[in-house]
């Protein structure tokens, strides 16, 4: 049974830092690429940051470059999300996604397998 766990959100202070886990089973982890995605209320979920099986190639978006850090542990098959500076808009429930073919696009509709979410409340 494929499992994505994610863990680590809650309520911070804007300016604060979070790093979100998400702990993989019942797949192949090194193979897959590994995504992150976040929803906000009344928005569309969209990719935060990705990365890729080989290389650890990353993609980020735009409003979190310089700001959030991907990051994969092979051994311990795990993804992590390092969050810094976080802002009231980054206010969403976080998902963590694997991607069979291994790359670091950051499309939705491309992610297989997918966590339940963990909220990440960020106050201004």
């Amino acid at each position: 049974e494929v499992q994505l766990v994610e863990s680590g959100g809650g309520l911070v202070q804007a300016g604060g830092s979070l790093r979100l886990s998400c702990a993989a089973s019942g797949f192949t982890f090194d193979g897959y690429g590994l995504g992150w995605f976040r929803q906000a209320p009344g928005k569309e979920r969209e990719g935060v940051s990705c990365i890729s099986s080989v290389g650890g190639r990353t993609f980020y978006i735009n409003s979190v470059t310089g700001r959030f850090t991907i990051s994969r542990d092979n051994a311990k098959n795990t993804v992590y999300l390092q969050m810094d500076s976080l802002k009231p808009e980054d206010t969403a429930v976080y998902y963590c996604a694997a991607l069979a073919s291994g790359s670091n696009y950051c499309s939705l509709g491309l992610y297989e397998y997918w966590g339940q979410g963990t909220q990440v409340t960020v106050s201004s």
